[in-house]
């Protein structure tokens, strides 16, 4: 049996199904920690498949594994899916101007989550239809992760064990282009820094007053010149999330910043806050305040499992990209065409890095990507931005795929990449990564070796064990989103 052929049929006989599903959850649009609509789709999905489900998993309502085995069981498959969405980005589904859906909460999926859910959903199916019809082994578990906008999940289900016994992982992610993603990401923690102090009237007696808000300004003060001295690829963001009130005349007794460091590995990361906090600290010694640290969310480093990489390489390229016509073209077009100028030279940019300046106008007057973008271990860019991924990758051989589901030089997280995600583009982009994933899970079972030699890199990163950089006391912020 000719295992390209045979799952690319069985996936495009029930494309139907899928682009329902994908559209059915770009419509709850559900913000982290909140997906019940959407987790219980996927969970429904995969029991009536012969999946067996278990929910709740690392005490996260909306975290779900899904398992099926076939034969001896070996070796065990794992593909993660992620259905959250995005607070601010309400769009219809298609249209190439900014219109936000009238009657519905101003949320959308502005990463293209529906997409990246429905897509490991689809492969994780044609996995298991493949195991059964070829009569080999395996088990695949589909990975129920929500929560990547917010605090993440995955680091807190690698701490609960979910991953114990997986040989190794695949995922993918919504893109502009077709790859495995060649990128390291950084490493991040975040916390909530809780300053308080005394109320007063601000203007008779500010001096038996002692300002919370104060001490936020000030730490901002400390973590503007700590910039100076971090290695340049770190990050500091922050934002307050309680300002003490609306009267200026009530010195404000409490406040809320939240603080997020990034940096290329968790170690780094987590010398750069402890630094945070003691800037904190200066600050509430300088206000008379008292202030408390309540760690919310830390991911590890994502890096590309090279083993793993060398044969998603040869698969997503027998895949090939996904099968744009003219009508693909135009609406790509006509999306990348509502970006301001500033946007419109970024993207001109990019497309002269990939492709070349002498192809330049031939992409621009059609800005879909119908190419595979091959992988060089030689040439891991370091990415600026975080994703709990990288916790499952410090646990088990893990990889990302990307695989174009918007125009080239699309900007995550705004109306477009909503607009986007119920698409023909997208429907088609994510029926081809679900592909690409289920070729690669085959193919890689296929291979010990591969699988050993992908674990003996894990082996190299975690010396044997994974360690979650929360510690146990840190769950799940379930209210916080």
């Amino acid at each position: 049996m000719d295992d390209k052929k045979w799952i690319g049929d069985w996936i495009d006989e029930n494309a139907g199904i899928f682009t329902e599903v994908n559209d059915r959850i770009w419509d709850y649009a559900e913000l982290a920690f909140h997906e019940y609509r959407s987790a219980e789709l996927l969970e429904d999905m995969l029991g009536k498949a012969g999946f067996k489900v278990k929910k709740g998993i690392a005490g996260i309502p909306t975290a779900f594994t899904a398992e099926a085995s076939v034969g001896s069981g070996k070796p065990v498959m794992g593909i993660l899916g992620e259905y959250d969405a995005l607070s601010g980005l309400s769009q219809e589904a298609g249209i190439t101007k900014k219109k936000p859906r009238e009657g519905c909460p101003n949320t959308g999926h502005g990463c293209g989550h529906c997409s990246l859910g429905t897509g490991s959903l689809a492969a994780a199916m044609a996995i298991k239809a493949w195991l059964e019809e070829s009569g080999g082994d395996g088990t695949i578990i589909y990975f129920g992760c929500p929560a990547e906008e917010g605090a993440g999940s995955k680091q807190f289900m690698a701490r609960a064990g979910a991953f114990d016994g997986v040989d190794f992982v695949y995922t993918w992610h919504p893109s502009d282009k077709n790859a495995v993603e060649a990128v390291h990401m950084n490493a991040i923690m975040g916390a909530n820094f809780t300053f308080k102090g005394l109320s007063s009237h601000a203007g008779s007696t500010p001096y038996l007053g002692r300002s919370a808000l104060d001490a936020c300004e000030l730490m901002s003060v400390g973590c503007n010149y700590l910039r100076e001295h971090v290695i340049p690829e770190a990050r500091i963001h922050y934002a307050y999330i309680d300002s003490g009130g609306t009267a200026p005349n009530v010195v404000q007794d409490r406040a809320v910043v939240r603080y997020e460091v990034r940096a290329p590995y968790v170690a780094q990361a987590k010398e750069i806050f402890e630094r945070v906090k003691e800037v904190a600290r200066g600050a509430s010694i300088m206000t008379g305040t008292s202030y408390e640290c309540e760690l919310a969310m830390a991911f590890t480093e994502y890096i590309p499992n090279d083993a793993l990489a060398a044969v998603a390489d040869e698969c997503i390229t027998e895949v090939g990209a996904p099968p744009w016509d003219e009508a693909d073209y135009r609406l790509a077009k006509d999306f990348m065409e509502s970006y301001g100028d500033e946007a419109k030279a970024n993207i001109r940019n990019k497309i002269t890095k990939l492709y070349g300046e002498d192809r330049l106008e031939e992409i621009w007057q059609h800005p879909l990507d119908a190419e595979i973008h091959h992988y060089d271990p030689g040439k891991i860019e370091l990415e600026a931005g975080s994703t709990d991924v990288g916790d499952v990758g410090a646990a088990v051989p893990t990889l990302n795929l990307l695989a174009a589901c918007s125009c080239i030089g699309n900007v995550g997280h705004s109306w477009q990449m909503t607009a986007q995600a119920a698409s023909p583009i997208a429907h088609k982009g994510m029926l081809t990564a679900a592909k690409m994933l289920a070729l690669c899970a085959v193919r890689t079972a296929q291979r010990p070796d591969i699988i050993e030699k992908a674990k003996e890199e894990v082996r190299k990163r975690n010396r044997g064990r994974y360690t979650c950089p929360l510690p146990d006391s840190v769950a799940p912020p379930l209210d916080t989103y």
